[in-house]
């Protein structure tokens, strides 16, 4: 189907309406199945660090969408797959964890689906499930006697994930090389054991999705389907997740509500439109009405977008606290406890560090070069007082209330306590 306003399925229409369809493996029929009863599909995701950032938050509103179209969502956690490693994508081999490692970084991530997914025993509700379950399970002779004759090696060098990095002239290791066999099975181990119908993913997993479309419609004789989302980027061309102080990570503890809203708050205007169709429940009508306020009216957009976003991560009060503490600090140049702090040795600030020290160490910048650049350019406030001078000493005698305010442009703030 390459017309995709023929969908008649409400998961498709909204998927194809708020931005999210990139490719889909077989249009027409899962359309026919999300008309006709309840589709179980899944998203994997693996577990190599304590928190998803928010590069991953479109795969999590994919399965949301899924639920809210009265469909049924799986969470695979990849306890199996993260001890190989995705070669999509990247140059170089993942780091290897330990099993305690991933482990610990799965009870730390499960806990934001909690807050994206209703989960239980009905019809359509959510569950989570961890590949590790089936595929330590497997002996090496009998993984490869079961599926090895269903993959072949010039197929597999044909697929993206694989072929841009021989291209790059990149080792590809033959643990990584394997890691598309893996899913594969993920997926055929998910339909025997839940009736699951679709993969979903970014675009850089289409070639292992359509692996394990093909393996389950040839070893099982049964309709399978994959669909996946463009790679996001901004619309300045930076990949979503990074910004310059880090990822942008989904637990509280890894980054606070507050700077999560700032992240939101400081979209590009060109991308608030897009950005509330794929990260919030806001109504399309009123998308089309927020990402059209004309000149400053567009920063009001920004607000209930970092407000909708906060507040289906981390709760509505936190949404609600995070945007109190902004504007008393962007816009009423007050101080509030909610801000970032960062805590300095009192002796280490009695021997007059740089502002561009400072600013370093606050995660204002990344290096003093950056910082003395940025107070050169008018883009260093202390306590709201411009700093042209990127050498200039602090000391405690900039202490204010307890705190010294350093800000860097317009977007960032943070409180210096000294212990």
């Amino acid at each position: 189907m390459t017309d995709l306003q023929a969908f008649k399925s409400d998961f498709l229409k909204t998927l194809r309406d708020r931005g999210y369809i990139h490719q889909i493996t077989h249009p027409e029929e899962l359309d026919a199945a999300a008309v006709g009863g309840v589709v179980t599909g899944y998203i994997g995701f693996d577990a190599t660090a304590p928190s998803l950032h928010v590069g991953s938050l479109i795969q999590i509103m994919m399965l949301r969408r899924l639920q809210q179209a009265g469909h049924k969502p799986i969470v695979v956690m990849g306890g199996g797959t993260t001890k190989v490693g995705d070669p999509s994508g990247k140059d170089t081999s993942r780091q290897m964890l330990t099993e305690d490692g991933i482990k610990a970084n799965i009870a730390s991530i499960k806990t934001v689906f909690e807050k994206f997914l209703r989960f239980g025993d009905g019809p359509t509700d959510a569950i989570m499930v961890d590949n590790d379950e089936w595929l330590s399970a497997f002996g090496y002779i009998q993984f490869l006697r079961e599926y090895g004759p269903h993959f072949t090696i010039n197929r597999m060098l044909a697929f993206d994930s694989v072929k841009n990095r021989l291209d790059r002239e990149q080792p590809l290791t033959f643990l990584e090389f394997n890691y598309m066999l893996m899913q594969s099975v993920d997926f055929l181990e998910l339909e025997r054991r839940y009736g699951c119908l679709l993969q979903m993913g970014g675009s850089d997993q289409w070639g292992n999705i359509v692996n394990g479309v093909e393996l389950i419609r040839r070893v099982e004789q049964k309709p399978a389907y994959g669909l996946t989302t463009p790679l996001l980027a901004t619309a300045s061309g930076a990949k979503m997740g990074k910004t310059a102080a880090g990822a942008v990570w989904l637990n509280a503890d890894q980054l606070s509500p507050y700077d999560y809203w700032q992240y939101w708050r400081n979209t590009e205007d060109a991308d608030v439109g897009r950005f509330l169709r794929l990260f919030t429940d806001v109504p399309l009508d009123e998308v089309r009405r927020l990402e059209n306020l004309p000149g400053a009216g567009i920063n009001d957009a920004k607000k209930v977008l970092a407000d909708e976003a906060t507040a289906m991560l981390h709760g509505k009060e936190a949404a609600t606290t995070a945007r109190a503490t902004a504007e008393k600090a962007f816009e009423q140049g007050g101080l509030s406890a909610d801000l970032p702090t960062v805590e300095i040795r009192a002796a280490d600030l009695e021997a007059g560090p740089s502002i561009a020290a400072i600013a370093v160490r606050a995660g204002l910048a990344q290096s003093n070069g950056e910082a003395r650049r940025l107070a050169q350019g008018g883009g260093l406030r202390l306590n709201d007082e411009q700093i042209m001078d990127g050498m200039r000493p602090v000391s405690v005698a900039d202490v204010k209330d307890g705190v010294i305010k350093l800000a860097a442009g317009k977007k960032k703030i943070v409180l210096i306590k000294p212990v």
